[in-house]
């Protein structure tokens, strides 16, 4: 999925939860540094510094920094370059470059923290200037090296609980895989 559709479903879900969390206003003065303590989110709390992870998000910054497309290639999952390939040729786009560029960083941030690592896969919430509050990325080891994909599981649990709302879940492969939209490019 594109940083800017993944951005987009973040501010999203983020103010689906703060109006569902809203409630009476706080009158009471005298307490306000405890409530507001007790109701700091702990996702912005960091548990670990992405040790493993880390290192490949940072490849991948390093390389939008340096417009190096075989870097950013090798910072991304088999799966996702195929995505991305599969939409490059229905858009008739050469570059990755070019059709990832609204996903473009300059690497002024760039983190992975909070990661969980389960066998070959792993998730770490990632932050750049795009998206300085983070997201969570799903990463994939392959062939003895950690890479990204375009997954998020905060962003696909978002669409998943909508989709299923109206629609019987999707099967196979593509159940985690956001659709291409081609259209986003063509405004261009």
């Amino acid at each position: 999925m594109r940083m800017k559709d993944l951005l987009f479903i973040s501010i999203v879900t983020a103010s689906f939860m703060a109006v569902g969390c809203g409630g009476a206003a706080n009158t009471n003065t005298a307490n306000t540094t405890n409530t507001n303590a007790a109701n700091t989110a702990t996702k912005d709390a960091m548990t670990n510094a992405a040790p493993t992870l880390t290192p490949v998000f940072k490849a991948y910054c390093e390389a939008w920094a340096k417009k190096d497309e075989a870097g950013i290639r090798k910072a991304y999952s088999a799966d996702t370059l195929k995505y991305f390939e599969e939409g490059m040729k229905e858009e008739k786009i050469q570059s990755l470059m070019k059709y990832l560029e609204d996903d473009a960083i300059t690497g002024n941030i760039c983190e992975a923290r909070n990661e969980v690592i389960t066998g070959d896969k792993a998730v770490a919430e990632i932050r750049a200037d795009k998206f300085p509050n983070g997201i969570k990325i799903e990463f994939v080891k392959e062939n003895g090296e950690w890479k990204m994909t375009n997954k998020s599981p905060t962003v696909d649990g978002v669409k998943n609980s909508a989709a299923s709302d109206t629609a019987p879940p999707a099967s196979g492969n593509t159940a985690n895989r956001p659709a291409a939209d081609p259209a986003a490019k063509k405004d261009k």
